[in-house]
């Protein structure tokens, strides 16, 4: 029988260092100083809360990856109980050594302590790596967060509402257009 060299434990206040630059794509976009500062409060905060816990995962004694842990519901509007696991990230040089399967497991054990029924995870979109694991591990596509600047969204929706002088819809008729005909070629050639 092999031992595993993967251990989990609550984060502290001297992982924040640690937890800063594994979770850099997903803190505040400050100087390193200041993330550092916010997940020192963040671990605070986990500490004093019931629904949430920050597990940290050592491989063979040295910092590996984490996960932050959410006892929630589905959504605001959906009140299924769900435990969250949140940026499950492991480090580069410990990937494809069960630290993450590890992580996912702790959210998994922590669901079924509560007598929850649901995980879910939240990764960043662009880790194609993170996405297949995800997928592998049995969980699938819920919804999309999509995060935009405020004024950016605002310039947008602000230039929607302006009519373009002279288009009177004639844009939205040729994509019409464009479809109906797609879709005349399409049947052709099935038939």
């Amino acid at each position: 029988m092999t031992r595993s060299l993967v251990t989990l434990r609550t984060a502290t206040p001297a992982d924040a260092p640690d937890l800063a630059d594994l979770w850099t794509d997903v803190v505040r976009r400050v100087g390193r100083e200041d993330q550092v500062g916010d997940l020192r409060q963040v671990i605070s905060r986990v500490d004093a809360s019931t629904d949430e816990r920050v597990v940290v995962a050592e491989y063979d004694g040295e910092f590996a990856g984490a996960v932050h842990l959410q006892a929630t519901t589905m959504s605001g509007l959906n009140l299924e109980p769900v435990v969250r696991a949140l940026s499950p990230h492991v480090l580069p040089r410990f990937r494809r050594h069960g630290v993450g399967s590890a992580l996912m497991d702790a959210a998994v054990s922590w669901a079924e302590e509560l007598g929850v029924a649901h995980v879910a995870t939240a990764a960043v979109s662009g880790s194609r790596d993170a996405n297949r694991f995800m997928a592998r591990i049995a969980l699938g596509p819920y919804a999309v967060l999509r995060v935009a600047p405020t004024h950016a969204v605002r310039a947008r929706l602000a230039a929607r509402a302006r009519p373009v002088a002279g288009s009177s819809g004639r844009q939205r008729t040729q994509v019409l257009a464009a479809r109906r005909s797609l879709r005349r070629s399409r049947a052709s050639a099935e038939g």
